[in-house]
């Protein structure tokens, strides 16, 4: 068994004395892991930092076996070691797809959405709703997709204001009634009606929108396991640093 693919280096684990299990994200064959052999060496680790993009040629004996990795580098993003903020995001993105994709299961969308997302992250733009459209399409990818596209109650497409925490449906203020208070803001940023209240309180509103899902949907139902810290304080720095 063998393939060969540019691919996105997400972790690297300790495997032995000198070598390293090495988890990617291609688009055709999804989250990989394999064996680096020698891959704890110096001038290795420096190909295998994740968020750098490689080439990656992954064999083994049969489909099922953890097999081997030679990687070739392709291009490192040194950008995104450059500062807190773009190590926060690289931590929150690699441990979400870790946490959440299962192993060989491909998701060509997200991945070129992730390329997209670290190549902001690493030239230094605004990428903060870049980052909350990714939350987005991994839910959506894992068939958790919010529909915001028109009320649950009324069917109106217009003045949608709010989202069922319980169905992942838009509901407009009209439709929400007495069951606002209980329902979570569809901030402008994502096509709400009505600005939250600055920049900050609105990507604040669609990272607590995302992050119930993450918590409810995938954490609870599907994974069984928390949603991984760095995800939370990503979103505290992001916020931080909007007026």
């Amino acid at each position: 068994m063998e393939w060969r693919e540019e691919a996105t280096v997400l972790r690297r684990r300790p495997h032995g004395e000198t070598a390293v299990i090495l988890d990617v994200l291609t688009a055709s064959h999804g989250r990989h892991a394999g064996v680096v052999p020698g891959g704890i060496s110096p001038k290795r680790a420096a190909v295998l930092q994740p968020g750098s993009r490689v080439m990656a040629q992954w064999r083994a004996r049969h489909d099922d076996q953890l097999g081997t990795f030679t990687i070739e580098a392709v291009r490192g993003r040194s950008g995104l070691m450059a500062g807190a903020l773009p190590l926060a995001g690289l931590n929150a993105v690699t441990a979400l797809l870790c946490w959440a994709l299962a192993e060989r299961d491909p998701h060509p969308a997200l991945a070129a959405r992730v390329e997209g997302l670290l190549d902001a992250m690493e030239a230094g733009r605004d990428w903060a709703a870049d980052y909350l459209r990714f939350e987005l399409r991994l839910l959506e990818e894992l068939g958790f997709g919010l529909d915001l596209t028109a009320c649950a109650v009324t069917g109106a497409a217009e003045g949608l204001a709010f989202v069922s925490p319980a169905s992942g449906r838009a509901v407009t203020r009209a439709g929400a009634g007495d069951y606002a208070p209980r329902l979570l803001v569809l901030p402008a940023l994502l096509g709400g009606a009505e600005d939250a209240g600055g920049p900050a309180a609105e990507l604040a509103a669609g990272l607590a929108l995302t992050g119930h899902f993450l918590d409810t949907r995938l954490a609870r139902q599907m994974i069984g396991k928390p949603v991984p810290p760095a995800r939370d304080s990503l979103a505290r720095r992001l916020v931080a640093t909007l007026p």
